[in-house]
C-alpha cells in the first residue's frame, strides 16, 4: 500500500493526570506569582546566590518597560536582559490559553502587550535598559548586551500570543523588531557584520518565518549562525570601540571567545563548548534553520553537538554545565555531581533542541532525551507548590556544605523566591504550558508519537489519535485512532531506551515489530484501530561511563524516565555511608500521600556505623566498623527538596 501525507496536527488536548495538574498549577500559582514578582508586588527574598551580580532587590521589570514608554521616570534597574523575564512569562500566559481560558489573565496580558508597543521605539528597536541609560550603545558591545536575544524572546512570545489570541498587535511589534535587526545587521555597506553574544534570535526569526513566509526572516536567521565565529575578533573590536573597561556585565570580557561559541565558524566548531545554555540555543536555532534551507554543514554541527553533549557532557537527569563559572560545559565525562550548574535553562533549552532534532529526523535517541528533560532535569527547577526555583540543579547536595564551602555556595538545598538573575522560572513555565506541542512530530509520510503523556489529538482527515495511560507511574499506554474517512497513514510509536522488552497487541491480537532507530511502525488504514503497548516498568540500576571519575562505583536509580534520588527526609545522614546491594531486587510502591502521589523506591544497603566525632580522622581499613544492613528509600529526582533541608544523593554507592 502506497501511505499518503501524514495528516497535519490540528490540536492537543492533554489529559495526563501529572502534567494537568503542573498545567493547571502555572495557571493558578505560578503566572500571578510571577506577574506579582515582575510588578514588585510580592514579598520576596532574591536568592544569595553568586550568580545574583548585586540584583538583589526586586525585579523592576514591568516598571523598566513603564519607563522606556514614557509612563514612568527614572533608572533602568536589573541585567539588561530584565525585559526578557516579562516576555517568557507572556509567553507562557499565551499557550495557558489553548487550555484554560481566563478573561481577567487576558486583560492583563492584552494590558502588557499595550505597554511593549508603547515602549517600542519606531524603527522597532526594544531594548529598555539600551533607551533608558544607554542610548548611545545600541548594537555597540554585542558580546554582552543581549540586544538580540531580548528582543528574540519577544519576538517567540508575539508569535505566540498571537497564535493563541489573534491579536495582531502583538505579532506587529515582532515583525517591527525583526525589521529592526534586517536593517541594522547583515555584510552589506553600513551595516554590523557581527551577531549576539548569547544565541536566540535565531530560533526566534525561525519562527517568524514560518508565521509571516516571509524569505528575509530566514535568510537573516542563517546569517547569524554562519556569520558566528567568520571574524573571531569581532566581539574584542566592538569592545575596544566602545570603551574596553565599560562592560555591561561585569567580567564577561574574561571568558574566552569559545565561550559564546564565536571562537570560530560553526562548521569547524567540534564540540559543545562555553556556556550551556548559549550552546543548546545556538543548537535549536540551527536544527531549526536547517530544517528550512537543507544546509548540510548546520545539520553535520547539529549532529556533533548533539553527540558530545548527549554522549559525554549530560547528567544521567538530563541536566547539563558543569561549572558554576560561567555556567559552562567544561570537558567531556567532567561530571561533577556536587558543584555541578545544571542551570534549569539548559534543561529546557535541551527539549527545544531534542524537538528540532526529531522534525529532522525520526530517531527515538532524541525523544529519550526530550522525555529525560521534560520528567527529571526541567521540572526539577520548580517547587510543587509553584513559586519557588531552582536555578541550579545539583545531583548531591549538603546544607552545610552549601553554607560553609564557597566553591559549593551557588548550590542551594532549598528553592529560592526567586534570582537576580531570573531566566529560570518564566523559561520552565513557558515549557509547561506549551508541552502540548511536543508530543507529536509530523512528518511527510508519518505521524510520530514520542512521548507517553495522556492525550487527545486532532489530525487533518478527521483523524483522532486518543492516548490513555498513567505514565509515568504505570507503562501501559492505550491507543485508540478513530479515521472515519479511512484516511492512510503511517505511525510511529517510540519504544524508549529504558525498555528494551516490551508487548504489543493491535485489536486484540498480540503483534511483534521490529524496532527501528527507536520507533515501531504501523500502517493505519482502518475505520477504528486500538493499539495497546506494555511497556517495561521495572526498577533498573545504572552505572555511568567509567571515565565519569565522580560516578565510579556507584549507581542511579530509574524506574520508566524517572530518575531517582535519596533524600535525609526519607533516610539517615550521612547519605553517603549507603553502600547499595545491585543483587537484591528494589520494590515500588506508589505513595499518593507523598509529594502530590508520587512513586517511591526502596533498595537493600548495607551502612557502617557512623565513626564517633573523637575517632582518628585516619585510620587502618582492618578497623573499619562493620557494616549493618538497613533500607533506603528513594523518590523521584525532581520532587526533592520539597520538605525539610537536608543532603540528596542520586549517584549511591555500590557494594562490591
Amino acid at each position: 500500500m502506497k501511505v499518503a501525507t501524514a495528516p497535519g496536527l490540528k490540536h492537543v488536548e492533554i489529559t495526563s493526570d501529572f502534567w494537568q495538574r503542573y498545567r493547571e498549577l502555572v495557571v493558578k500559582e505560578v503566572l500571578p506569582y510571577q506577574w506579582a514578582v515582575m510588578n514588585d508586588q510580592a514579598d520576596i527574598k532574591i536568592a544569595d546566590d553568586p550568580q545574583n551580580g548585586g540584583q538583589d532587590t526586586n525585579s523592576h521589570a514591568i516598571e523598566n518597560l513603564r519607563i522606556a514608554a514614557g509612563q514612568s521616570k527614572g533608572h533602568h534597574y536589573g541585567f539588561p536582559f530584565q525585559d526578557t523575564d516579562v516576555y517568557k512569562w507572556l509567553e507562557a500566559a499565551a499557550y495557558s490559553f489553548s487550555y484554560h481560558a481566563d478573561s481577567d489573565l487576558k486583560k492583563i496580558t492584552d494590558s502588557l502587550v499595550d505597554l511593549i508597543g508603547d515602549a517600542q521605539e519606531s524603527d522597532g528597536y526594544l531594548s529598555t535598559y539600551f533607551q533608558i541609560d544607554a542610548p548611545e550603545r545600541k548594537f555597540k558591545r554585542l558580546q554582552q548586551s543581549h540586544e538580540l536575544y531580548t528582543m528574540g524572546h519577544y519576538i517567540e512570545a508575539g508569535i505566540a500570543y498571537y497564535e493563541q489570541t489573534g491579536n495582531d498587535k502583538a505579532l506587529q511589534i515582532a515583525i517591527r523588531m525583526a525589521d529592526c535587526i534586517d536593517a541594522s545587521f547583515g555584510l552589506t555597506s553600513g551595516k554590523i557584520p557581527g551577531y549576539d553574544g548569547h544565541p536566540e534570535i535565531e530560533m526566534a526569526l525561525s519562527r517568524l518565518y514560518e508565521v509571516t513566509h516571509e524569505q528575509r526572516y530566514l535568510d537573516l536567521a542563517h546569517y547569524f549562525l554562519t556569520q558566528r565565529g567568520q571574524d573571531p575578533a569581532f566581539f574584542d573590536k566592538q569592545n575596544a570601540e566602545d570603551g574596553e573597561e565599560r562592560d555591561i556585565i561585569a567580567h564577561m570580557r574574561e571568558f574566552p571567545r569559545s565561550y559564546y561559541q564565536a571562537a570560530e565558524p560553526i562548521k569547524d566548531q567540534q564540540l559543545a563548548d562555553g556556556h550551556a545554555v548559549r550552546v543548546v540555543y545556538l543548537c535549536t536555532g540551527m536544527a531549526y534553520v536547517a530544517r528550512f534551507t537543507g544546509d548540510q554543514e548546520l545539520l553535520d554541527a547539529c549532529e556533533r553537538f548533539w553527540n558530545d553533549i548527549v554522549k559525554r557532557r549530560m547528567y544521567v537527569t538530563g541536566n547539563i554545565g558543569s561549572t558554576t563559572t560561567g555556567e559552562s560545559f567544561t570537558y567531556d565525562y567532567d561530571l561533577p555531581n556536587d558543584t555541578m550548574y545544571g542551570e534549569t535553562c539548559a534543561s529546557v533549552g535541551m527539549a527545544f533542541f531534542a524537538r528540532q532534532m526529531l522534525s529532522l529526523k525520526a530517531k527515538g535517541a532524541y525523544a529519550d532525551v526530550l522525555e529525560k528533560e521534560l520528567f527529571n532535569g526541567a521540572i526539577s527547577g520548580m517547587s510543587l507548590d509553584g513559586k519557588h526555583f531552582f536555578y541550579v540543579n545539583p545531583l548531591e547536595a549538603d546544607p552545610q556544605a552549601s553554607a560553609k564551602n564557597p566553591g559549593k555556595a551557588h548550590v542551594l538545598t532549598h528553592r529560592a523566591d526567586w534570582f537576580g538573575c531570573a531566566c529560570c522560572p518564566a523559561n520552565l513555565a513557558r515549557l509547561i504550558t506549551s508541552v502540548d506541542q511536543y508530543l507529536y512530530t509530523v512528518q511527510d509520510q508519518q505521524i510520530l508519537s514520542h512521548q507517553f503523556i495522556a492525550n487527545k489529538a486532532s489530525f487533518d482527515h478527521n483523524v483522532t489519535l486518543t492516548q490513555t495511560n498513567n505514565f509515568p507511574w504505570d507503562g501501559d499506554i492505550h491507543y485508540s485512532i478513530e479515521n472515519p474517512d479511512r484516511y492512510p497513514f503511517k505511525l510511529g510509536i517510540r519504544i524508549p531506551n529504558w525498555s528494551a522488552n516490551f508487548e504489543l497487541t493491535i485489536n486484540g491480537q498480540k503483534t511483534e515489530k521490529t524496532v527501528q532507530d527507536g520507533f515501531i511502525y504501523l500502517e493505519i488504514e482502518e475505520a477504528t484501530t486500538s493499539i495497546d503497548l506494555a511497556l517495561d516498568m521495572s526498577t533498573k540500576f545504572l552505572r555511568s561511563n567509567n571515565r565519569v571519575s565522580a560516578d565510579y562505583g556507584k549507581v542511579a536509580v530509574q524506574r520508566g524516565p524517572i530518575v531517582y534520588a535519596a533524600e535525609a527526609a526519607d533516610n539517615d545522614a550521612p547519605l553517603w555511608l549507603n553502600k547499595i546491594e545491585t543483587t537484591k531486587q528494589p520494590t515500588y510502591q506508589f505513595e499518593p500521600d507523598l509529594l502530590n502521589g508520587v512513586g517511591t523506591v526502596t533498595l537493600t544497603a548495607d551502612r557502617p556505623l557512623l565513626d564517633p566525632t573523637e575517632a582518628p580522622l585516619y585510620t587502618l581499613l582492618e578497623q573499619s566498623s562493620t557494616d549493618q544492613k538497613t533500607a533506603v528509600k528513594l523518590i523521584p529526582y525532581y520532587a526533592w527538596a520539597n520538605r525539610a533541608d537536608g543532603q540528596m544523593m542520586v549517584w549511591l554507592h555500590q557494594k562490591n
